[in-house]
């Protein structure tokens, strides 16, 4: 039995909390303060596990003392109360796990940091990091102002004091985990959406990449293309800079062209006349007597009588006859025209007067 048999006493069922009375876990200052409020001597007295839930409920804020008097809050009288009567585990855990009222679960991860194991704390109210409802807290000045679930219970995890309280020492977690009351690192309830996140992200940057990889390939095939239109404009300025091709021979007229011919005409009767001649075996300079059709090329030939002829002229004809000799030559056209002693004109059977 705790102290005297009243209404401020512990309950006599309860057990000490970290080897003290449970209602000492509040300083006594503020426990004289708080039985001698009003709303803890009307609303308070005679509470159990069950009744205190609708109290819970009727909670606005979340706070400790306020004012200038230090007044206590509601919220804190409750946990003196709880802290009283010592409610069973499954009653905390029930007021943890209540997600339509905030401010139960505010009171019930209060009280749980105030009386719960280390292991416990952090495993019943770690969850609780996703909640991110909004409470109205009352600060030491009075005022009002809002925080989430998630940070009244950050607070809870990390501070020492908190809503006018010495809260018990609370280890680290590595050291929990190192001496196997805590299995592992916490697995947020965040982590799958984190994952989903960075799926997102990698892909989002590996999109990114691959856009950049085109935008490069196009922009060296832009590149290329530039400079080829380069190369073919320096070629097309370095053609308009040759000097222009020299200017096509002038039309040859037609007497040159019929000179021209001539004179292939007659290179091709001396060489044929050439070969005839050495076929018959006579010197290619005694040339032919040519015959009727050009065949003498244009080429002059001289004649002169055999000594044949030439001795029966001396027998027969007088010595003015025996000198006579013969001249033919020949045209471009062919015709034979003679000139001599005996014809003068080159007529053929024209004979002097003396024979």
């Amino acid at each position: 039995m705790w102290g005297k048999n009243s209404a401020n006493v512990t309950d006599t069922t309860a057990i000490s909390v970290h080897g003290t009375n449970p209602q000492n876990l509040v300083e006594k200052i503020l426990r004289s303060k708080i039985y001698n409020h009003a709303y803890w001597k009307e609303h308070c007295f005679g509470l159990t596990a069950e009744s205190l839930v609708d109290k819970a409920m009727e909670l606005d804020t979340v706070g400790g003392t306020f004012g200038g008097i230090r007044e206590p809050s509601h919220f804190i009288q409750l946990t003196l109360k709880m802290l009283q009567i010592q409610p069973e585990k499954e009653i905390v855990l029930e007021f943890i796990k209540n997600e339509d009222y905030k401010y139960v679960r505010a009171l019930g991860a209060f009280y749980l940091r105030l009386t719960g194991r280390p292991a416990e704390v952090f495993q019943y109210l770690e969850p609780l990091y996703n909640d991110y409802r909004k409470l109205r807290r009352r600060l030491a000045s009075g005022e009002y102002c809002l925080v989430h679930v998630d940070e009244l219970v950050d607070e809870l995890l990390r501070d020492e004091y908190v809503f006018d309280l010495a809260l018990p020492h609370l280890p680290k977690r590595h050291t929990l985990v190192a001496s196997g009351l805590l299995t592992g690192p916490r697995r947020s309830a965040l982590e799958e959406d984190l994952n989903e996140l960075i799926a997102e992200e990698e892909a989002a940057e590996a999109a990114a990449k691959a856009e950049a990889k085109a935008a490069a390939k196009a922009a060296a095939k832009e590149q290329k293309a530039a400079a080829e239109a380069a190369a073919r404009e320096k070629e097309a300025a370095a053609a308009s800079r040759r000097p222009p091709p020299p200017p096509p021979p002038p039309p040859r007229g037609r007497g040159e062209m019929e000179r021209h011919g001539e004179e292939g005409r007659r290179g091709e009767a001396e060489r044929r006349g050439e070969r005839r001649g050495e076929r018959r075996g006579r010197s290619p300079d005694r040339g032919d007597r040519g015959g009727r059709g050009g065949r003498g090329g244009g080429r002059s030939y001289s004649r002169s009588p055999s000594p044949r002829r030439r001795g029966r002229s001396r027998g027969r004809r007088s010595p003015s006859s025996s000198a006579s000799s013969y001249s033919y030559s020949y045209s471009s056209s062919g015709r034979r025209s003679g000139s001599g002693e005996r014809g003068g004109s080159g007529e053929r059977g024209r004979r002097s007067p003396r024979r």
